[in-house]
């Protein structure tokens, strides 16, 4: 039987929000986005950033929006000014891309550094989505939740970051079942390796927080751990662009049967692959080099 062939929804000036909109892979979408018909609300922390970013779309289709997904208040106030300006249409798209990668060992991970990382890639994400879902159902609207390939397999010395994909992919998964009668879908991005500021803030950060760690802790992971910091600094490039998850988030939230999830570059799409045909002892094989 032949596949029938996807169709796409037209932008057609629809509203779309994006989180984390500043940097990177935010950034990238939120270009694409406008350039391709959206009306995109920009969520950066600090409004300058936003202007900077609006400042390079010439269609003025980018309305920089201040939004901390930490700070309940905050994403009140963004949702509220949103809603101001797209009145009865709402909003077409959420795209949940704000997040913090936290690296080191896990038994060397702080509490607060944990809880961190969960406020801002599970909690944050989830607080935003609820302020949302009123402006989405007007419209029968998506949620696309940007995750990781590390969403499908949990990686040594990124647990803590891992952890927090896994379960904004189970909270994916949840919200998708719950929403269907709703007419709001929500389906997943998972970007391999991608070159964007991300990662160097990632290893900076690192250092600065297993220099902290006390020694007996630090002890058994100080070598393969630096290790592993520094092949992070020295990341080979993967081909993998900013604009190929622009491209797939823009498939996500126009097809007309999107998928429930996308991978965006080889490494992505060869973990979610390695996840669903190598057992648990296996994949503790294929990583022992990272820890040995």
């Amino acid at each position: 039987m032949t596949p029938r062939p996807a169709k796409f929804l037209p932008p057609g000036d629809k509203c779309v929000l994006v989180t984390g909109a500043s940097s990177g892979l935010g950034r990238a979408c939120a270009l694409q986005l406008a350039r391709v018909g959206f009306r995109v609300f920009a969520g950066v922390r600090r409004l300058p950033q936003g202007e900077e970013l609006a400042a390079l779309s010439p269609s003025g289709r980018i309305r920089p929006v201040r939004i901390d997904v930490t700070d309940e208040e905050s994403v009140a106030a963004a949702v509220k000014e949103i809603t101001g300006e797209t009145g009865g249409a709402g909003l077409w798209g959420l795209v949940n891309n704000a997040g913090i990668a936290v690296s080191a060992p896990l038994e060397c991970v702080t509490p607060e550094r944990m809880r961190q990382q969960f406020d801002t890639n599970v909690i944050g994400q989830l607080t935003v989505t609820q302020g949302a879902l009123p402006l989405l159902r007007r419209s029968g609207g998506r949620v696309v939740n940007v995750t990781s390939g590390l969403g499908s397999v949990a990686m040594p010395f990124l647990g803590a970051y891992a952890a927090a994909q896994f379960a904004k992919e189970a909270m994916s998964d949840v919200l998708r079942r719950e929403l269907r009668r709703s007419g709001v879908g929500v389906c997943v991005v998972q970007p391999g390796a991608i070159t964007t500021p991300i990662w160097g803030k990632l290893t900076d950060a690192a250092r600065r927080d297993f220099d902290d760690v006390p020694p007996e802790a630090a002890a058994p992971y100080r070598t393969a751990f630096g290790r592993f910091l520094d092949a992070s600094d020295q990341q080979t490039d993967t081909g993998t662009r900013p604009e190929d998850f622009a491209r797939t988030v823009f498939r996500a939230l126009t097809s007309d049967r999107p998928r429930t999830r996308y991978q965006v570059g080889k490494d992505a799409r060869s973990l979610y692959l390695l996840k669903r045909v190598l057992s648990d002892r296996a994949m503790d094989r294929r990583l022992r080099a990272i820890t040995d």
